[in-house]
């Protein structure tokens, strides 16, 4: 059945006057887009060269010349705080795409195919759950030594389960409906009616679970990288920032500020975004309120 253009240009621009009125999405989007926008501009400048080491600079506080100050070794903190975020931008981003790449298609099979496939992958899912990211990035570097690579690897096996219980639990209040049970009545298989009718019509709540993996995985990484299991020296990385600060702390307070700050800043905007998402996409909250 065909949607009247009409209608579904009304829904888009109903969900976009949703979307411009609501404080939470507002301010997330804007956070988020703040960091995501320094990240990029890091690819092509940033103030200082942050493999330059000036020792005669080590530990300046703020200045003009050095907004966030520098560190032990005289490098640019705003500069490398540019860089740090572009790293863990990439980590988190790259291990949510391996995380939804393989958990909604798998979460919606077994949601298709239910009895003992379905047993299985809940199972298996549960055997996951019980190897944290940081414990599963622990074995992975033991194996084939630290780096971002097996951070990103870590952190996105761990999403898998994740998004495969959404998918699935999405999927199964979607599949007894009428226009389900009118699709297999003019032949379509199971996989045709995933993809045609229930992964778009649980797209809104694998966004919204996204945005919350991603804020995860920031938390993820820079925990990984403050134990020396992420992104390694030279290159710089907020978690990695924060542990070469913790013995200078009373002396230079502000090289563990600005990585804390940056941190705090990008998880509550992503969680912004994400609770701004699920009030704008999902029809029951915009009800309730």
């Amino acid at each position: 059945m065909s949607i009247d253009p009409v209608f579904e240009a009304s829904g888009e621009r109903h969900i976009l006057r949703q979307a411009l009125t609501n404080r939470s999405f507002l301010i997330g989007l804007t956070i988020t887009a703040v960091i995501a926008l320094m990240a990029l501009i890091s690819l092509f400048w940033t103030p200082y060269d942050i493999t330059r080491l000036e020792v005669a600079q080590r530990l300046k506080g703020l200045s003009l010349e050095h907004p966030f100050g520098t560190d032990h070794l005289g490098r640019d903190i705003l500069s490398m705080i540019m860089v740090g975020a572009r790293n863990s931008i990439a980590v988190a981003f790259v291990a949510v795409g391996i995380g939804a790449g393989i958990g909604v298609p798998l979460g919606a099979w077994a949601a298709a195919q239910r009895g003992w496939a379905d047993e299985a992958l809940m199972r298996l899912n549960d055997l996951v759950f019980a190897f944290p990211a940081l414990l599963s990035a622990i074995m992975i570097t033991a194996i084939f030594g630290p780096g971002a690579i097996n951070a990103i690897i870590a952190i996105g096996i761990f999403n898998i389960p994740v998004f495969a219980r959404v998918a699935r639990a999405g999927a199964l209040a979607i599949w007894p409906r009428e226009y389900i049970l009118a699709a297999r009545a003019s032949g379509k298989g199971k996989f045709l009616i995933s993809t045609e009718h229930i992964l778009p019509n649980i797209a809104s709540v694998l966004l919204v679970q996204g945005t919350i993996q991603f804020a995860l995985g920031i938390l993820a990484e820079a925990g990984l990288s403050y134990l020396g299991l992420g992104a390694q020296p030279p290159m710089p990385s907020w978690g990695r920032m924060l542990f070469d600060a913790q013995t200078r702390l009373v002396v230079a307070p502000h090289l563990a500020l600005f990585p804390g700050l940056a941190i705090v800043i990008t998880v509550l905007g992503l969680n912004l975004l994400g609770d701004g998402l699920r009030d704008v996409l999902d029809p029951r909250v915009r009800r309730e309120r």
